[in-house]
């Protein structure tokens, strides 16, 4: 097949939404077809092709709601002019998508839409952007959603729309089979029998950096460390998140309970060694879709407590984590009870027992049902279903 994926950024740019066009894109090179990614421009990806992936860049930014700016036109020319077989939109709310939209009709080969959550749905400057969205959808041969638990998905039934398929997120098994074994607490300075906490999430503000900081202190948690894990630390809260770190180093709590908060820029062999050396996964983020990293939990064996955002309360019926008390605003921002979480946070410290088993649900789980490899598989079949002769639509759900 000769396949088309649109996506806003991608490798080596790094983020949840890059990490699975890249993994569903390079598996299916493996597989034998041909893959392009249309994305935006980096002055340090010079390479036409990255690692079997054909790259088309443009230099756009922006998106129907907050307006685009840049070669515009020279990205609808290449989606109208060229010939894929498919043509994949993933994530709403970006240029990549939000140009194609209303043109669906005239470009060639079969469309497919991956949502991602549309996480703008109940943002009152999206409203008109969504009451065409019911529209637009209906010129794709097929929707792509994450999980049956989140409102991307319950827009896309209440449209009454036909060809909705659920695929998940997942985590790699080339990656989580065999960790690296780095020593992550050495070189990090982080005591060897320290509870060690870890969160991997980006600056964004929003995915609960600042909320995991207020319940680690108020926890009792005595010799405890905190990690977040993000790149791009001069972007969204990054120095924020430095000073409240170094902030706390400073004050006499860390001293009397030989606490500490790491915030750290790490490399992905860097990054998979720290879920491997943590006691537990908090990810009290305000908004998701279906977040990798909890996936990622899952696949290293460690136990997760994260706020009840996207489709977290599913994977959480599988028993590797638990999720932390909050509630969600107007907007759909779920903001966490910091006190209440603090004393989860604690006691989930205490039981061994516990955290055992939701390692052990966690990685059969992701095993079972969400390696990058099954689900590549997964999307393989849509493709080659849509493309069929005799298909004039796909099955209902993929596995």
């Amino acid at each position: 097949m000769k396949i088309l994926h649109t996506v806003e950024y991608y490798s080596p740019s790094i983020g949840g939404m890059q990490e699975v066009v890249r993994q569903l894109s390079e598996r299916l090179v493996a597989s034998g077809h041909s893959v392009t990614v249309a994305t935006s421009s980096r002055p340090d990806r010079a390479a036409g092709v990255l690692n079997g992936v054909a790259i088309q860049s443009f230099d756009i930014q922006g998106s129907q709601v907050r307006g685009m700016t840049g070669d515009v036109l020279a990205y609808e020319r290449f989606l109208l002019e060229s010939e894929f077989d498919v043509v994949a939109n993933f994530a709403a709310q970006q240029w990549a998508t939000d140009v194609a939209l209303p043109i669906l009709p005239q470009i060639k080969g079969r469309k497919v839409f991956v949502p991602t959550g549309f996480s703008g749905l109940f943002n009152p400057k999206y409203e008109g952007y969504f009451e065409q969205m019911k529209g637009w959808m209906r010129s794709y041969d097929a929707t792509v959603y994450l999980s049956k638990d989140y409102r991307d998905y319950r827009f896309g039934l209440e449209q009454g729309l036909e060809n909705m398929v659920i695929i998940p997120n997942g985590a790699g098994e080339d990656e989580f089979e065999t960790l690296p074994e780095l020593d992550l607490r050495n070189s990090l300075g982080i005591p060897r029998d320290d509870f060690l906490i870890l969160l991997v999430g980006s600056h964004t503000g929003l995915k609960g950096h600042r909320e995991a900081m207020a319940m680690f202190k108020a926890a009792n948690l005595p010799k405890s460390t905190l990690l977040i894990v993000a790149n791009d630390p001069q972007e969204g809260c990054g120095e924020r998140c430095a000073r409240r770190a170094a902030r706390f180093r400073r004050s006499p709590i860390r001293l009397l309970d030989r606490k500490q908060i790491l915030v750290a820029e790490l490399t992905r062999e860097q990054t998979l060694a720290a879920y491997k050396a943590a006691d537990i996964f908090l990810f009290p983020s305000q908004i998701e879709c279906s977040p990798l990293v909890i996936f990622e939990a899952m696949a290293s064996g460690t136990p997760f407590l994260s706020t009840d955002v996207g489709n977290v309360a599913e994977l959480a019926r599988f028993g590797g984590g638990e999720l932390l008390p909050g509630k969600a605003d107007e907007e759909g921002l779920t903001h966490a009870d910091i006190a209440a979480s603090a004393k989860m946070l604690a006691a989930m410290r205490k039981d061994r027992h516990t955290r055992t088993e939701m390692a052990r649900k966690g990685r059969e789980a992701w095993k079972d049902n969400f390696t990058w490899e099954g689900i590549a598989t997964r999307y393989e079949d849509l493709y080659q279903t849509l493309l069929a002769p005799e298909s004039g639509k796909t099955r209902a759900d993929i596995g």
